[in-house]
């Protein structure tokens, strides 16, 4: 690769039938890894269970620089959580709400329940069709009352301009990181 992206991310639950050959091939890849195995009802792939994924994301994590598990999964994943912060792995718990963008008090709570599940960074992606659920999300960053790395992005109709908004108020998202990474597995 010419210009090499700063991270990749893996998306095991949608490379499950090729982790051996996936793992073998990982000394290659220029730059850090995030690790996910998502959960079916936040976009994950193969209807995997908690056990599956709990496996997965155990056998990538010596090679992970972050590990990203829903808040969803976070109860069910603890273990795990502390095995990565022991191992300096950085933890983004995420919320993801494909229908519509919740009230900002909603968005408050999860990330104090992320908070108190000792995550680094509260990842959010909403729905931002409307106006009203893209004022949603940004008056949640602007208001986020938690003492938390946020990376929050919209998707839907107004997902683009949420995005340049959040960018322009100085809280760019994993997405526009994401702009100049290669993520594998989508």
């Amino acid at each position: 690769m010419r210009n090499p992206p700063d991270l990749f991310e893996l998306r095991l639950d949608h490379l499950v039938g090729i982790v051996n050959e996936l793992e073998n091939k990982l000394s290659m890849l220029p730059a850090p890894l995030i690790i996910t195995a998502r959960h079916p009802r936040e976009g994950g792939a193969n209807n995997l269970s908690i056990k599956q994924r709990r496996e997965l994301l155990s056998r990538f994590l010596p090679h992970a620089r972050y590990i990203d598990v829903e808040l969803r999964s976070a109860k069910a994943l603890r273990s795990l959580l502390e095995i990565a912060r022991r191992k300096n792995v950085r933890r983004i718990v995420s919320f993801h709400n494909f229908s519509s963008t919740p009230s900002t008090r909603s968005l408050r709570a999860r990330a104090r329940a992320t908070k108190s599940c000792g995550a680094d960074i509260f990842k959010v992606a909403t729905r931002t069709d409307t106006p009203a659920q893209l004022a949603r999300l940004l008056d949640f960053i602007a208001n986020k009352d938690v003492d938390l790395a946020v990376s929050a992005m919209g998707i839907g109709k107004l997902g683009g301009i949420s995005r340049l908004e959040l960018m322009r108020r100085g809280q760019p998202s994993l997405r526009d990181i994401r702009r100049w990474t290669l993520s594998v597995g989508r």
